[in-house]
């Protein structure tokens, strides 16, 4: 099991940008893949991007293409999504997570441990 903690959100007007951090404890994290999901008020929680082990392989979900990337440094055992254009309806609670089988998934099933998330609201 790894221990999740996020970090970087905040308030931001429309267009602007915000830098995510997720802290990972425990040696395993550069065997884990890294995801990122996001929860708005009364909606579920969805997939934004996921990444895998070494970093070479990623996905983003189709409504933050072009916007928000993912990446990662195993030597600080952090994960990172960078937000720019930030929008009103990128409004949530931003959740990092972890899949111990490499498995760069959309699917929230999969990913085993899970942090406390950080808030991101974008005013218009």
């Amino acid at each position: 099991q790894v221990q999740l903690v996020e970090s970087g959100g905040g308030l931001v007007q429309a267009g602007g940008s915000l830098r995510l951090s997720c802290a990972a404890s425990g040696r395993a994290f550069s065997t884990y893949a890294m995801g990122w999901f996001r929860q708005a008020p009364g909606k579920e929680r969805v997939f934004v991007a996921a990444i895998s082990r070494n970093g070479y392989s990623t996905v983003e979900a189709d409504s933050v293409k072009g916007r928000f990337t993912i990446s990662r440094d195993n030597a600080k055992n952090r994960v990172y999504l960078q937000m720019n254009s930030l929008r009103p309806e990128d409004t949530a609670i931003y959740y990092c997570a972890a899949n111990r089988y490499d498995i760069v998934t959309m699917e929230r099933g999969l990913y085993d441990d899970w942090g406390q998330g950080t808030q991101v609201t974008v005013s218009s």
